[in-house]
C-alpha cells in the first residue's frame, strides 16, 4: 500500500530556500525556470511540526553530538559515574559500531566540547534511553549490545525518514516516505529587494543609510508530493497501530509545515491551497506531469484555478495506467480549488482527512483505527 499526497500551495514573495549565494532554489521543468525548495527543507519543517505534536518517544535527534545526549540522559538519572567517564564510555561504544569521533572545539578553538562523531546520525529518543542503559551497566560494552541499542524502537522519525550509516550498514534504516522537490506549476522570475536600514542612534551629520542590500525572492504556487511506502513503515515500526499513527502524523504535519528560510523577512505563513491524498496498492504515482506545459494565468482564470484543475486532469488520466485507487480524501480551501473534489471524499479539514487514511491504513493492516 502506498499513501500519495499531493498538495497545491501559494507563496507571496518569499525566499524559503536558499542556495549557496542567497537566491531562491530553482530548476529547468518544461523547458522554463520553477521556483524549487528541496525535499530536506520540507522534511526538515515536518520534523519541526513533529516536535509540537508527537510522543516524546517518536521523536528523534539528527546530531553529531550523539554522546552529549547519551550523557545528558545519564546525568538525568542520577548517576554516580563521572561526566568525564560517561563520554569515555559513550566514545568507545560508537567507536566499537564503526562510528568514528573526533574532537570538537568552538570557532575560536578555544573551548573544547564532547567528541562527536564525524557525520550526522538519525537516532530515535529510545534507542538513546537503550544506548545509556548499555553503558551504565558495562564500563566496556560489546559491539552486540551497542549494535543492539541502536536497532532497538526506531520511533516515527527513523521509521519515516530511515538512517545512512556508511559505516555500518548493518545500522541503516530504509526511509518509508519519500519527499520530492517542490515545484512552481508556472515559470518563475526572482527579484531583487533594495533595502536600506536606518541607523537609530545616527547622528545628524550622518549622511546616507546605516546600512544597505539586497535579498532575493519570488513568489509561487507549489506542487508538492511526497508518498509513504506502508509495507515498509510497518516493517521498521513492528506495529500496525504504530503505522496507521505515523501515517496520520505525516500528512497533517507534512501540509501544515512550513520552511522558515527568510520566514521573518517576508511573513510568508500560507497554508495549502488543496490537499489531495490518494491510497493505492499498485505503486506510488506523482502528478508534477500536470505542469510540464507551464501555467499561464489569463484574464479569466489565475494561476491556483488552472493549476487545480491540471492536477484533476493529470489525476485522471493517470487510471488508464495504474486502474482505480483504493480510497481518495481531498479538502480545500474555496471555489477556486474546489475542481478537486472530484478526487475523492471531501473533507471539512485537514486533520479529517489524515483520520481517514489513517482509518484505511489500520483496516488494511487489522489494526485498531484509533
Amino acid at each position: 500500500m502506498f499513501v500519495d499526497i499531493h498538495i497545491q500551495q501559494t507563496v507571496p514573495p518569499s525566499n524559503l530556500n536558499r542556495d549557496d549565494t542567497g537566491s531562491p532554489k530553482s530548476a529547468i521543468y518544461g523547458g522554463v525556470r520553477r521556483a524549487r525548495v528541496s525535499s530536506q527543507a520540507w522534511k526538515r519543517a515536518t520534523r519541526a511540526e513533529f516536535a509540537e505534536r508527537l510522543r516524546a518517544g517518536d521523536l528523534g535527534f539528527r546530531t553529531k553530538r550523539v554522546i552529549d545526549l547519551v550523557v545528558a540522559e545519564a546525568g538525568a538519572r542520577g548517576t554516580d559515574v563521572s561526566r568525564d567517564e560517561l563520554a569515555k564510555r559513550a566514545e568507545a561504544a560508537l567507536n566499537a559500531i564503526g562510528l568514528k569521533t573526533e574532537k570538537a572545539k568552538d570557532k575560536a578553538g578555544t573551548q573544547e566540547y564532547l567528541p562527536v562523531t564525524q557525520y550526522l546520525v538519525l537516532y530515535s529518543r529510545g534507542q538513546i534511553e537503550a544506548l545509556t542503559n548499555v553503558i551504565l551497566r558495562d564500563p566496556k560494552p560489546s559491539k552486540k549490545d551497542v549494535q543492539a541499542a541502536l536497532e532497538s524502537t526506531h520511533g516515527v522519525e527513523v521509521a519515516l525518514f530511515g538512517r545512512m550509516v556508511a559505516d555500518n550498514k548493518e545500522l541503516s534504516v530504509d526511509a518509508s516516505v519519500q519527499v520530492a522537490h517542490a515545484l512552481s506549476t508556472h515559470a518563475v522570475d526572482d527579484e531583487s529587494d533594495y533595502f536600506a536600514a536606518v541607523d537609530d542612534l545616527g547622528r545628524d551629520d550622518d549622511a546616507g543609510a546605516g546600512m544597505l542590500g539586497t535579498i532575493e525572492f519570488n513568489s509561487a504556487t507549489l506542487y508538492r508530493y511526497a508518498t509513504i511506502n506502508v509495507a515498509g513503515l510497518n516493517a521498521n515500526l513492528h506495529s500496525a497501530e504504530d503505522t496507521a499513527r505515523a501515517v496520520e502524523a505525516f500528512i497533517r504535519d507534512f501540509a501544515l509545515s512550513m520552511p522558515t528560510g527568510k520566514q521573518n523577512t517576508f511573513a510568508n505563513n500560507t497554508l495549502p491551497d488543496g490537499v489531495v491524498v490518494i491510497v493505492r496498492r499498485d505503486r506510488p504515482v506523482s502528478l508534477v506531469g500536470a505542469f510540464e506545459d507551464p501555467v499561464v494565468p489569463s484574464p479569466t482564470s489565475g494561476i491556483v484555478s488552472q493549476s487545480a484543475e491540471r492536477l484533476v486532469e493529470q489525476a485522471h488520466s493517470t487510471r488508464a495506467f495504474v486502474g482505480e485507487p483504493v480510497a481518495a480524501f481531498v479538502v480545500h480551501g474555496g471555489r477556486r480549488t474546489a475542481v478537486l473534489e472530484e478526487l475523492g471524499d471531501v473533507c471539512a479539514t485537514v486533520q479529517e482527512l489524515a483520520a481517514g487514511v489513517r482509518g484505511v491504513v489500520a483496516a488494511s493492516l487489522g489494526a485498531a483505527a484509533s
